[in-house]
């Protein structure tokens, strides 16, 4: 039996719709209010319990259309294994698999996205696309000379986070690559 193609998810951006105007959170979402210890070790040195909790926006219907889709699901977060614990469980997402960055933030010596690498490894060869808000063409083309299997980087705008046009772009691709 084949495979299904790997679908790598980052939080912020596509689950999250972050940028969004502050004032107008995006229809069909909730506002969560989170404390995951990463947060707490980037607000340091401020004391646990002064540290604000993380506004967090998510729509749960977004697990169910993620899971319908023909992928195995993966995090491609900063959140890694916390996504598991803040996130899945208000979207109806099981327990996934993560990427266990490295170094987040780190500069590329190539102008690529942090991830862009550790990502690609991961992926062992594997056919998959990404979800991220933060994909620029260096990577798409660095993926597409590096990867060999078929690949998707897919951009996610961070203001309005996943909608209808790319749950048909997953459907459509994985129809094309499977």
């Amino acid at each position: 039996m084949t495979q299904q193609p790997l679908l790598l998810l980052d939080v912020d951006g596509p689950l999250n719709p972050y940028a969004a105007p502050n004032t107008r959170r995006p229809e069909g979402y909730g506002t969560h209010r989170l404390l995951p210890e990463s947060w707490v070790a980037r607000n340091a040195p401020t004391p646990r319990g002064r540290v604000k909790p993380l506004r967090v926006w998510l729509n749960p219907a977004h697990g169910a259309e993620l899971l319908a889709l023909p992928y195995e699901l993966a995090w491609a977060t900063t959140w890694m294994d916390e996504a598991n614990t803040f996130i899945g469980p208000r979207i109806g997402l099981p327990e996934l698999p993560y990427i266990p960055w490295t170094e987040v933030f780190r500069e590329d010596p190539d102008g690529l996205h942090w991830k862009t690498r550790e990502l690609v490894a991961w992926a062992a060869g594997r056919p998959f696309v990404w979800l991220d808000d933060e994909l620029g063409p260096q990577d798409i083309e660095w993926i597409e000379a590096n990867h060999p299997a078929p690949a998707l980087p897919l951009w996610v705008d961070p203001r309005a986070g996943l909608r209808e046009l790319h749950f048909a772009a997953l459907r459509e691709w994985a129809e094309d690559a499977c």
